[in-house]
């Protein structure tokens, strides 16, 4: 029996039968025991069986129709749904709009319960009035989710492509790669410039049309890389780099990178390795001469009964982490000593540092010491400045002529012995340091403590262990083997071979008192090498007030001291003649501090 569908969507419409479930308001058709059938199929199992969800609605907005995946949907029974208004389940639904216009609306995105879905909407027309609206929609949610991975990765594939580009215009080098074909597929603007050209006008060319012959035949035929090989590109000697691109072990094309775009560069490149290299040679020799100017116990020279016990108990210090005053007159070797005492301790790997106190102006002594932070006072560098504590950390710091800092400077140097820490001027943050200190000074310090002048306090932290060299005059026996030895080191200096001293030139050495000690041996030495003509150092290469001393015959008046005086005052004088009226470095000759050499030369109204 053939059944007439008409779709009756108006509440009591006259060909609707109204005591079935759901389709009693929307079908007009022929029952057949009890069942509407459809070309002999069960119509409410058709719309059941649709994989998407359908739900239609009359004029005033009431569900007159619903199939199971609504009900699924929603989670109720079909007697729950029909009869009330689609809006307290669809509230964003656009069905009344459809009933209200009459215009249908396709392929519509909805999102519901975190789902998306793909809807028609289509107006139901009965003798050409819209008696309602039927919805179907289709669940896309997996589909969506696709689309926005795919629009993710094509969003992080353009961004890495962007990146890819920037990275390429960066480079100063030609950068260009070709397919299986020698199709260019990327190149960069340095490379695209070797023809006048930009990179769009190249890109997706055979290299053919782009400058006339094949490339990379080595590396896509054989699939072996290529590097330095010198090429000419358009009038362009060049040196360049070519690598094959290999796609599951197959070549699919060819990388080229323009290393050189001139093999005048490399030329350039080489003499500046060369010159590098130069460098690192010479640093690398001055470092090891540096090195090599530390001096060991073995290096200080001295066979006297006493010197000899003195350097075998500093030897045995020097492995302690004692602090050690050492004690001499100037020129008698504190600082040999210090650095000896460094070569054999455990701490040989780390830095000395050496501060003279006496030579730094007591304004800067502190900044010199304990460094300073950015912006502490005017003319400050920027950054600030590392002191010579820090410097020394892990190390040892040798403060030569302790006697001669200020008590301000007593009292931080006690607190970095106490501490261990410093801080730098203006900073208040302390900052730890590990390191060894070895002070020297040629200055009675007990004095000095009696007359308020050197901290009690100090003096007992830095005498921890004291080290006594004794004056050269009283080294018996000592005296020719320096003369002995700075002999042969300024043979070495000056290029020429002097066999030793004659024999009154010996007694007249022997004989002075040495008050500058053994520098003033060496200075002496020295002083004769530049006024000698044989092989044999005499009388006339002595300064005046050696080969005067024997004018000076038996004390006379005034004794020893004012023997010592003249001889001072005459030695002070030869200094400032040597050193042409320079006040530092006859200062440092004499192994006294130019502070010292004013005070002297006033007493003795040298002008």
């Amino acid at each position: 029996m053939t059944a007439k569908i008409s779709l009756c969507l108006v509440k009591g419409f006259p060909q609707c039968p109204g005591e079935d479930r759901r389709f009693s308001r929307m079908f007009n058709h022929n029952r057949h025991g009890g069942q509407y059938i459809v070309a002999g199929i069960n119509i409410e199992r058709i719309m059941d069986s649709l994989s998407n969800a359908l739900i239609s609605v009359d004029i005033d907005g009431k569900i007159n129709y619903c199939n199971q995946q609504v009900e699924k949907f929603l989670g109720l029974p079909a007697d729950k749904i029909v009869g009330r208004d689609v809006k307290l389940f669809f509230p964003t639904t656009g069905l009344m709009e459809v009933v209200k216009d009459g215009r249908a609306q396709i392929g519509r995105r909805l999102v519901l319960n975190d789902g998306t879905y793909l809807t028609n909407r289509t107006p139901v027309i009965v003798d050409g009035k819209v008696v309602g609206a039927v919805a179907v929609f289709q669940d896309v949610t997996g589909i969506q989710k696709i689309i926005d991975e795919l629009t993710t990765k094509n969003e992080k594939i353009k961004e890495l492509k962007d990146t890819l580009t920037s990275i390429l215009e960066l480079s100063s080098d030609g950068i260009v790669a070709v397919d299986r074909d020698y199709v260019i597929t990327m190149a960069n603007e340095s490379f695209a410039g070797f023809f006048n050209k930009k990179v769009d006008e190249i890109v997706g060319k055979h290299v053919k049309q782009v400058y006339g012959n094949y490339i990379f035949p080595r590396a896509m035929e054989t699939g072996e890389s290529e590097y330095g090989y010198v090429t000419s590109l358009n009038g362009h000697e060049i040196i360049a780099n070519r690598v094959p691109i290999k796609k599951n072990g197959q070549i699919v094309g060819a990388l080229g990178t323009v290393a050189f775009k001139n093999i005048s560069d490399l030329y350039r490149l080489n003499e500046k390795i060369k010159n590098l290299r130069s460098q690192l040679d010479f640093y690398r020799d001055e470092l090891v001469r540096v090195k090599r100017a530390r001096y060991t116990f073995d290096q200080i020279i001295g066979d006297n009964k006493d010197f000899a016990a003195l350097k075998k108990i500093a030897r045995r210090v020097a492995h302690t982490q004692s602090t050690v005053l050492i004690r001499g007159e100037s020129g008698t070797g504190k600082e040999l000593f210090a650095q000896a005492m460094y070569i054999e301790s455990r701490r040989s790997e780390g830095p000395f540092i050496r501060v003279n106190c006496a030579a730094v102006p007591e304004t800067l002594l502190e900044s010199e010491l304990f460094g300073y932070k950015e912006g502490a006072f005017t003319g400050a560098k920027k950054g600030g400045q590392v002191g010579k504590f820090e410097l020394a950390h892990k190390g040892v710091i040798f403060l030569d002529e302790i006697g001669d800092m200020s008590l301000n400077m007593q009292a931080k140097v006690l607190r970095v012995l106490q501490e261990k820490e410093i801080e730098r001027l203006g900073d208040s943050r302390p900052h730890h340091v590990d390191v060894r200190v070895i002070a020297a000074t040629n200055r009675n310090l007990e004095e000095m403590i009696d007359r308020g002048e050197f901290r009690e306090d100090l003096y007992y932290r830095v005498n921890v262990v004291t080290l006594i060299i004794p004056p050269l005059r009283e080294r018996d026996g000592d005296l020719d083997l320096l003369i002995k030895h700075f002999i042969e080191k300024f043979s070495r200096q000056f290029g020429i071979s002097v066999d030793g001293v004659d024999e009154e030139s010996r007694q007249l050495l022997l004989s002075h008192r040495w008050p500058g000690n053994i520098r003033e041996l060496e200075n002496v030495v020295e002083r004769a090498f530049n006024l000698l003509e044989g092989k044999i150092i005499k009388k006339e290469h002595l300064p005046l007030y050696l080969q005067n001393a024997k004018k000076h015959g038996k004390v006379q008046l005034g004794g020893l001291p004012r023997l010592i005086e003249e001889i001072e005052k005459e030695a002070i004088l030869e200094a400032l003649e040597r050193c042409g009226g320079n006040k530092l470095q006859t200062a440092e000759s004499l192994g006294i501090s130019r502070a010292g050499l004013y005070k002297k030369m006033k007493r003795y109204n040298i002008k």
